[in-house]
């Protein structure tokens, strides 16, 4: 019983590492689909050929391989990492990075423009010492090392 049980579960091994292999494989012909989810001739064609490089004993490594050499990068679903992909991927962090950055400073500088302008503005006017006290107190920026008494974000709440 157990000689018969051997080859049935040595084929259903087969099928099940071939189903695997097929499901991480793109269709060339539909493009969204696996070669195991699709009917097309070159689905059954490469369903085949992983089959029998399964039943001649290469590895899933290998036939990943093959694929790749034979058909290029993109039938594989998961691409290889690399310098290339990865710039690919990390690119949207970096311009959203860089607009981040140009709006926060573009925000700090016009805070500090407005406060040099309005000191610049009351140099030629005459006023008491009382008024150009009260000036410098009203005009002159917080020091950077203070932080502000509410959050950034509140600015933006509806009040």
């Amino acid at each position: 019983m157990e000689n018969e049980e051997d080859p049935v579960k040595r084929q259903q091994i087969l099928d099940a590492r071939a189903r695997n292999i097929s499901h991480n494989v793109r269709c060339l012909e539909c493009g969204s689909q696996s070669i195991e989810e699709s009917q097309a001739d070159i689905a059954v064609l490469l369903r085949k050929l992983i089959r029998d490089e399964i039943r001649s004993g290469k590895s899933d490594k290998d036939i990943y391989k093959k694929l790749e050499d034979d058909y290029g990068e993109t039938i594989l679903y998961a691409p290889k990492f690399d310098w290339q992909t990865a710039a690919f991927w990390l690119s949207p962090l970096l311009i959203a990075g860089t607009a981040g950055g140009i709006w926060a400073y573009g925000r700090h500088r016009q805070r500090t423009n407005v406060h040099l302008l309005a000191l610049n503005l009351t140099r030629g006017v005459p006023l008491t010492p009382k008024e150009k006290e009260t000036m410098l107190d009203i005009l002159t920026p917080p020091p950077s090392g203070i932080l502000p008494t509410s959050p950034w974000w509140r600015n933006w709440l509806p009040r």
